[in-house]
């Protein structure tokens, strides 16, 4: 607001200089003072409102950083889920037996001995349930899959 003052200190010097009639100079100072206090006014009223919209766009960007910081927190979880370096469990059912048991995910295992029957089961960590030619119409999920190796003997 400094320079404010100054430039209107230097603006009533210059018409004081250059207005001779002391009843004109007087309306040109009270006129001029009358807009200069509306234009003053008019701008504490935009201050103001761009302060209110300031405190508004603040707060809902504390609201926002609030919740990506939740979402955040259980991306981290389920990070941890999918990651964990506890390793998996994995569901086996014995195509012998139909026994369904729990193990930990071990890819450097290639069989598993059922707890029921104690059968080998061959593990495939691939996914690929296709073993050979002889074997497409297997899916991998049927109950009796050691019934496969049979039909080689055909």
């Amino acid at each position: 607001m400094g320079i404010l003052k100054n430039e209107y200190k230097s603006f009533l010097d210059d018409i004081e200089k250059n207005i001779k009639n002391k009843e004109d100079l007087e309306y040109i100072k009270v006129r001029f003072s009358s807009f200069l206090d509306v234009m003053l006014e008019q701008m504490d009223y935009i201050m103001e409102y761009k302060k209110e919209e300031i405190e508004k766009i603040e707060s809902n960007q504390k609201a926002i950083n609030e919740k990506m910081s939740k979402m955040q927190d259980v991306l981290d979880n389920i990070e941890k889920d999918i990651y964990s370096d506890e390793g998996f469990d994995f569901e086996i059912t014995c195509p012998y037996c139909n026994y369904e048991f729990i193990i930990d995910v071990d890819e450097n295992k290639t069989e598993i001995e059922c707890p029921e029957c104690q059968n080998l089961i061959e593990l495939d960590w691939s996914g690929d349930t296709e073993e050979g030619e002889e074997h497409h119409n297997c899916n991998g999920n049927c109950s009796g899959c050691h019934d496969c190796d049979e039909d080689d003997d055909m």
